[in-house]
């Protein structure tokens, strides 16, 4: 059995004009996260797990911020490209477990429809996967609610 190891992290800064997207579901606030896709920073610490795991880079390499192709992409697109180099790879997600750092919005009443959107991208158990929301108690950008940033770990295996 081999094993892989992969560590992701992501911010965005918080914008007026803009929707907060989490996992790939939409979460309501009056600020969204600033970015070239849709700033789901969930998801870009996923992509960046997921590709530190295969020993592939980041996900700057893959999806650069000055292609106009990625302007306001949906993050899920990214990660289902990023499946299809796992799948390619024959490696399996073990366990995935996230942390989500936001002073604002409380995130626990959608921790549970952003496990299920994100299992279903991956075509994954919810067992699997462990999302964690935290604040920063006021401290820096993501205390002063001028940010969100996201940290990620995707253990993965192949063989029998």
């Amino acid at each position: 059995m081999q094993y892989r190891v992969g560590m992701g992290y992501d911010i965005h800064r918080l914008v007026e004009g803009r929707k907060l997207f989490l996992g790939a579901v939409e979460i309501p606030y009056t600020k969204g996260l600033l970015g070239h896709s849709d700033g789901d920073v969930l998801i870009h610490a996923l992509c960046d797990a997921l590709l530190g795991a295969l020993a592939l880079g980041d996900i700057g390499e893959y999806f650069p911020d000055t292609d106009p192709q990625y302007q306001g992409i949906a993050s899920s697109r990214l990660l289902k490209i990023v499946k299809e180099l796992l799948d390619k790879s024959g490696y399996k997600i073990n366990n995935l477990d996230v942390i989500i750092i936001a002073q604002e919005p409380k995130l626990i009443p959608f921790k549970v429809h952003i496990k299920e959107k994100i299992c279903a991208l991956l075509g994954i158990a919810q067992d699997v996967l462990n999302i964690k929301a935290k604040t920063n108690e006021g401290l820096d950008a993501v205390g002063q609610r001028e940010a969100i940033a996201c940290y990620a770990t995707a253990s993965l295996t192949r063989g029998e």
